[in-house]
Order: C-alpha cells, then structure tokens, then sequence
C-alpha cells in the first residue's frame, strides 16, 4: 500500500497506519479463533453429543475433488452431474454454483467408531471444516454455536486476551440465523475493528 498524495512518506502517513492497524488485528483475531480452536473446540470433539460431521444440522461445502475422493467415485464429474440430475445421486448431495453440498447424512470422511476426521490433516480437508465453528472475517471472529464447544462469555474473553488492553468485544447475534454470533473489537469512540481515527487530509 502507498501513502496517498498529500504523505512524504508511508511513516507519517494515517491512512498507512490505520490498514496497518486493521491488518495486525486481523492477524490477532485469526491467531484468537485459532487457538481457540485447538484449546476448546478440537479436544472436545471426541465427547461431542452432536459432531458436526455427521451434518444432521449443517451443509458441508465441496469441490468435486472432494466427493470424487470421500464418496469413492471411478466416474467423471459430467457422468456424475448427469445422475444427480436424474435424481440417481447420493440423496445427500446437492449441486450449486459449481460446487457440491451435503447434508442429511454423516460425511463418508468421519469415522464414527473412533469420532475421528479420515481426512484431518491433509488437502482434502474442506475449508468449512477448518473454520467451523470459529473464524475471522473481515476485523471480526464469527462464531456458531451451534457447536456445544463454544462458550461466548469464555471467547469474548480469549479474544480480548489476545487483541490487548484499549479494546473491548462487543457481540451481536444474526436476526435470521441467531447461532450465528459476530464478535466485534472496538476502541471507545471509534468504529468497529478499527484502531485508528482519520483520514489523509
């Protein structure tokens, strides 16, 4: 990013520092739903009454390298795409957009016996997998509790924790989909997720 035109350089100029101040906190905020994660969402799994994998409440996003793999398909994608047309496909499964969505029954990857993910820790791990049920978007962490791991009042805390002092969390609940919970920082008297006031002048 450069100064905009009225700045000598990038050291004195606001509006430099204030993406600055936006992009470092939205590397605290990931590194917040992160650990998160690995400290509460991920060790509970195992003892989780509801797993998400088995998708009774949640679609699962994929790519057909994804289905090909988890479904063990030896057919193409057009072959394949032809028999969810004729309604001859995994009944749960859907296309759209040029993706593909499950829901209705247990992901093929998800080994029931042992509640553990066939496919945790390589490529074909769908990205919705990595970021259920806490992830930042855009200077904010969502969060969905639908998933019985997740403690508001304890992650507004780790949040705050991890962005510092001179911020407090402010949280607000979807009006359609009210699990789905926003987890705002602000400083008093600034805009949300912004640590700087002002504009180049």
């Amino acid at each position: 990013m450069r100064p905009c035109p009225s700045c000598v350089t990038t050291a004195n100029c606001p509006e430099m520092h204030k993406h600055n101040s936006r992009r470092l906190l939205a590397e605290r905020l990931t590194l917040a739903a992160t650990r998160y994660q690995e400290a509460v969402v991920i060790p509970h799994c195992a003892k989780c009454l509801a797993p998400c994998c088995r998708l009774d409440s949640l679609v699962l996003e994929l790519d057909w390298k994804q289905v090909k793999a988890f479904w063990r398909f030896d057919e193409s994608r057009a072959a394949f795409d032809r028999r969810l047309s004729a309604g001859k496909g995994p009944v749960e499964i859907r296309p759209m957009n040029g993706a593909y969505y499950a829901h209705g029954k247990a992901c093929p990857a998800y080994d029931e016996a042992h509640r553990l993910c066939r496919v945790y820790d390589q490529a074909l791990k769908p990205r919705g997998c990595t970021d259920f049920p806490i992830y930042e978007d855009q200077g904010s962490v969502v969060a969905d509790l639908r998933c019985e791991a997740v403690d508001p009042k304890a992650l507004a805390g780790w949040i705050a924790r991890f962005v510092g002092q001179g911020y407090r969390v402010a949280q607000s609940a979807d009006e359609e989909f009210p699990f789905i919970v926003t987890f705002s920082v602000q400083r008093p008297g600034r805009a949300s997720g912004d640590g700087l006031s002002g504009d180049c002048r």
